[in-house]
């Protein structure tokens, strides 16, 4: 139950990968005249249990075609909720006498459904609420919030973003006024948090009378070397580990004109993971970040297949990334991976892995230690040997032939003088 528990936090890294061409847009009418509209995107993580007392993650997005008829309108309450597959999803909003404020957000989903839940162990129905951070939004104005906004629950994270929704439409149309959500502003605007459209267009002018510090879009280069982390996973404590993975990680993260660096700190760090025949996980979670490394084999070869990443920047910046198509870190089945020198690679848009000193052997583990390693580009100095050695007899033989034909030159002339 702990692992569960703690793969769920990872679960928020695939909640920026789905980029919803559209998101959903509801329009919903009371006597004609439209009371609730709202626009959003919206991702799903849930940790489930499977047999052999494991878990997996099902990761799916709120369909654009989502039902909103149970949505509800009144004058002081309203209620948004969509309905898909056999799940729901739901706000409700109450109204005082100058403003309104999400309460609470609840999600219900039916684990019987073995397309969004595959190999479930159960079919109940699970529900989780959480109080979400839409608070003081102004009556007869939209709520926006273009910003990701990672809401966790028991075994549950949404992703939320692009939002746009009034609760309570007076007039029956919307209006053109917006409280935005804290992450949209920048910390150096004064203006007020609700304006109007013309407003906003002012923004820019503010913008400028605050030049952008360098230090918003140049990485701290200070940053000590990462400390060397050695990971290793085991099914149970009478066993010895299947998964073994040694190396130093530090995270690039680039949000907007923001672009931090921070070192993943193993100390403290949980370790999770599951060996499988095809393919083995390893899961991280330090008190900031949570990251799932998934190998696959192909019976022949291994590689790094997947990376989802979550977590918060020493400064607070949330970030969430996944990536289901990467080819890191291969090497022959019955080997281990390493590579010495630094690499990079990009997870996706926003997140960048930097890593050092890395030995990895997710597949046939012997004796709980690694087997010969395959050496990465950047270390394999073989391939420079036969170089350096046919350069050297190279210049070598050029050396000799320059003596010979010295050699004959003079020996000719000495046989004219005589």
């Amino acid at each position: 139950m702990m692992s569960r528990h703690a793969a769920f936090v990872l679960l928020l890294a695939f909640g920026a990968v789905f980029q919803l061409s559209s998101g959903i847009e509801v329009n919903f009418t009371k006597d004609d005249k439209l009371c609730l509209y709202a626009n959003l995107m919206l991702n799903f993580s849930v940790s489930y249990e499977v047999a052999g007392n494991k878990s997996q993650m099902a990761v799916f997005e709120l369909p654009a075609n989502a039902a909103s008829d149970e949505s509800v309108c009144d004058t002081t309450s309203s209620l948004l909720k969509l309905d898909f597959e056999g799940n729901s999803w739901s706000v409700n909003f109450t109204m005082n006498e100058k403003s309104y404020q999400a309460s609470l957000i609840t999600f219900s989903y039916n684990l019987s459904d073995s397309k969004l839940f595959p190999d479930s162990v159960s079919n109940d129905t699970k529900t989780v609420t959480v109080k979400p951070q839409m608070t003081n939004i102004d009556v007869d104005t939209c709520y926006s919030c273009l910003s990701k906004d990672m809401i966790e629950a028991d075994l549950v994270n949404m992703t939320l973003w692009n939002v746009l929704i009034q609760a309570f439409v007076t007039g029956g149309s919307k209006s053109e006024n917006l409280t935005h959500c804290a992450a949209d502003i920048p910390a150096t605007t004064v203006a007020p948090t609700t304006h109007t459209t013309s407003t906003t267009t002012a923004a820019p002018v503010t913008n400028t009378s605050t030049a952008p510090p360098p230090t918003t879009t140049t990485p701290t280069p200070t940053l000590p070397p990462p400390t060397t982390g050695k990971y290793s996973f085991k099914p149970d404590e009478n066993s010895t580990a299947c998964l073994l993975a040694y190396f130093g990680l530090r995270i690039g993260v680039k949000q907007g004109d923001k672009h931090e660096e921070m070192n993943f700190e193993p100390n403290g760090t949980h370790v999770s993971g599951s060996c499988g025949v095809n393919s083995s996980e390893l899961t991280l979670v330090s008190n900031s970040v949570t990251i799932v490394f998934t190998f696959t084999n192909d019976t022949k070869k291994f590689h790094l297949h997947a990376l989802n990443v979550t977590g918060k920047t020493s400064s607070g910046l949330p970030f969430s990334e996944v990536n289901t198509n990467m080819s890191q870190w291969e090497a022959t089945l019955g080997s281990s991976y390493m590579c010495n020198k630094e690499q990079n690679f990009t997870v996706a848009s926003l997140v960048t892995f930097y890593t050092f000193n890395v030995q990895v052997q997710p597949f046939g583990v012997k004796k709980g230690l690694f087997s010969t390693a395959k050496e990465c580009s950047l270390d394999d100095t073989s391939i420079l040997i036969p170089i350096i050695v046919g350069a050297a007899l190279a210049g070598l033989i050029l050396i000799v032939v320059i003596a010979y034909v010295i050699g004959r030159r003079k020996t000719y002339v000495g046989y004219q003088t005589l």
